[in-house]
């Protein structure tokens, strides 16, 4: 490289001519082309300063369109994986159903603990162990000989 020829270095960087652009300083007086009212025009929310947090423009905003009080959502409601009759009775007599046997055939999908609950009929003698059950389902179970037995984890 020739001494005439500009090396490239950190010194002798800079951005090509017309890429930087002088800011235009608004409000420094009324003998400069901006002064006074700055280019915002006169009176109105937008020749002030600037809207107040939340301000949408007049439209009713976000904070008010969202009810206030309305309900509770309780953190420690505990959510059962439900279980009817009639799905019990797709296995064959005499199996024991368990929450395990149930998830590995895909019939319930909730983790939490498994209630049976006595919808439809059962025709065959099941042993069905579950967290809870209701009354017409235990009623149920126990008269088709079988057994409806709680377990507690």
């Amino acid at each position: 490289m020739s001494e005439e020829q500009e090396q490239l270095k950190l010194h002798n960087l800079s951005p090509a001519p017309g890429a930087k652009k002088k800011r235009i300083r608004v409000g420094r007086g009324e003998g400069g082309r901006r002064g006074k009212t700055a280019g915002r025009g006169t009176k109105g929310l937008k020749a002030r300063n600037s809207p107040r947090p939340g301000f949408e423009g007049g439209q009713t905003p976000l904070v008010r369109r969202i009810p206030k009080l309305k309900g509770f959502n309780n953190p420690n409601k505990e959510y059962f994986a439900i279980v009817n009759l009639v799905t019990l009775n797709q296995f064959e007599a005499g199996t024991e159903i368990t929450p395990d046997l149930l998830r590995d055939q895909g019939l319930i999908r909730h983790r939490g603990r498994v209630k049976v609950l006595g919808e439809g009929s059962i025709d065959r003698v099941l042993s069905v162990k579950a967290h809870f059950f209701s009354a017409a389902a235990a009623e149920k179970i126990e008269a088709a000989g079988g057994s409806a037995e709680v377990i507690s984890e």
